[in-house]
This record gives C-alpha cells, sequence and structure tokens, in this order.
C-alpha cells in the first residue's frame, strides 16, 4: 500500500487488526457498539488535525486519543470499512466537502458536517416532529473562515422524556449552543442499554472518551437543546 493511502499519524497495525475484528460483527451497528466501546478511556486529545487558511491542510487520523468530532468520525469510518483503504477513503469523504483535502473545504462546524454527511448518504436527521423548534445561527468562530448561516430544527431539552423512545442505539447527538456565533458545541454516539440512553464520547471534562447517562449530561450542561441523526450504511 502505498504511503499517500495511509492518514499521517495513524497505527496502520492496530487499525488492521481492528478491522479484522469486525468481520465476525453482522450490522453496521454492531460494528459501531464494537468500536465506539474499544476506545473507551483513549485520552481526550484537542488539535490533532493540521491545516489552517496560510497553512496546507494535512490528512491525519490517530487511534490513541480523540476530541470529540474526531472520535466520531473514527469509529464511523472504520465501522464502515473492510480494508485500511476503505477506512482512509471513508474518513476523507466524512471530513471534507466532496472528499477534497483541504482546509477550507474541512467540515468545521458540525452542522456542516451533518449537512454534508447527510447529502453523501452517510446519515439521517431524524430531528423532526412538533416538538422542535427552529434556529437561524451565523456560526463565526473559526478563524479565517466566512461566517456560515444555518437553518436548522433541534428538540429543546425539556421534550427528551417525550422523544426518548425514538432514539436508537448508534444514534449520534448534537448539542446546540447558547452562544450567538457557535452551531454545536458537543457530539457523542447513544446507545439503549437496559431501557436507559447512554452517551459515549471523547470530552475534555473528563479527558477521555467515556460512557454516561445521557440525562446526567442534560442536566449538567447548559444547551439550547439537542439534534439526532442516524448513521446509514451506504454498502
Amino acid at each position: 500500500m502505498s504511503e499517500s493511502c495511509i492518514p499521517t499519524g495513524i497505527d496502520v497495525n492496530e487499525l488492521s487488526s481492528l478491522i479484522r475484528e469486525l468481520s465476525g460483527e453482522a450490522s453496521y451497528l454492531q460494528r459501531i457498539d464494537h468500536v465506539s466501546a474499544r476506545f473507551v478511556g483513549r485520552p481526550y486529545l484537542a488539535n490533532t488535525l493540521i491545516g489552517g487558511p496560510d497553512t496546507d491542510e494535512v490528512f491525519t487520523a490517530t487511534l490513541e486519543g480523540f476530541d470529540c468530532v474526531t472520535y466520531i468520525e473514527t469509529v464511523l469510518a472504520i465501522s464502515l470499512s473492510n480494508s485500511v483503504e476503505e477506512f482512509r477513503r471513508n474518513l476523507r469523504e466524512m471530513r471534507y466537502e466532496d472528499g477534497e483535502i483541504d482546509w477550507r473545504k474541512r467540515n468545521h462546524y458540525m452542522l456542516g458536517w451533518a449537512m454534508s454527511n447527510e447529502r453523501g448518504g452517510l446519515i439521517a436527521n431524524i430531528t423532526r416532529g412538533p416538538e422542535t423548534k427552529e434556529k437561524s445561527r451565523v456560526a463565526d468562530v473559526v478563524e479565517g473562515l466566512r461566517p456560515v448561516t444555518f437553518k436548522f430544527r433541534y428538540f429543546p431539552k425539556s421534550v427528551y422524556p417525550k422523544i426518548r423512545s425514538r432514539i436508537e442505539s448508534g444514534d449520534l447527538v448534537l448539542f446546540v449552543s447558547t452562544r450567538k456565533r457557535l452551531d454545536v458545541f458537543h457530539t457523542g454516539f447513544l446507545f439503549v442499554k437496559d431501557d436507559q440512553v447512554v452517551m459515549r464520547h471523547a470530552t475534555r471534562a473528563a479527558g477521555c472518551v467515556i460512557e454516561q447517562p445521557l440525562t446526567e449530561f442534560l442536566k449538567n450542561n447548559r444547551m439550547a437543546g439537542f439534534i439526532i441523526l442516524r448513521p446509514l450504511c451506504p454498502h
């Protein structure tokens, strides 16, 4: 395999071993469960991506640690893949608009990430219905990028008991920020366990990837509300 096929920083041996482990998992959602659980306890690592408005973008990935976004990207890309080359392609297409490795094409905002990957057939936004509210947000916190206007629907935190039954294992949750210039402040995976919804996420507060009850996170964090996305397997 040529070096161009491998994202900078990835442990190819561990990645290959993990992909081989997944051969026994029957479904995409079982694979997501397997991989996301495998990384519980890995350190929280910020600023692992390389690139900027005045510097070249470098396609990077690591299994050593994650922030909340690289955690979900890495888990989904591995879960979709049967080879290292497929992982490279899946991660590139997930992270960058049109799969083009360029800082300005990177999905810097999570709502942009969600819209791009919904167009690509990798996720479905299931945040709809009478419990939702509409919001418009001008995101302008990434230096070097022009402001981006997002118009979207979200569930207010107070309606969680009403919509909890709609959540399925493997769903993604995006937490809508109360800051005027930011769209989403955190993200993670949701799993239904013994009639409880738990979230696996890379969190700066804990310093690692953890699993905790979703109700605990909702109670302890200020937010406008949340968005639920459902991963889709394109194969």
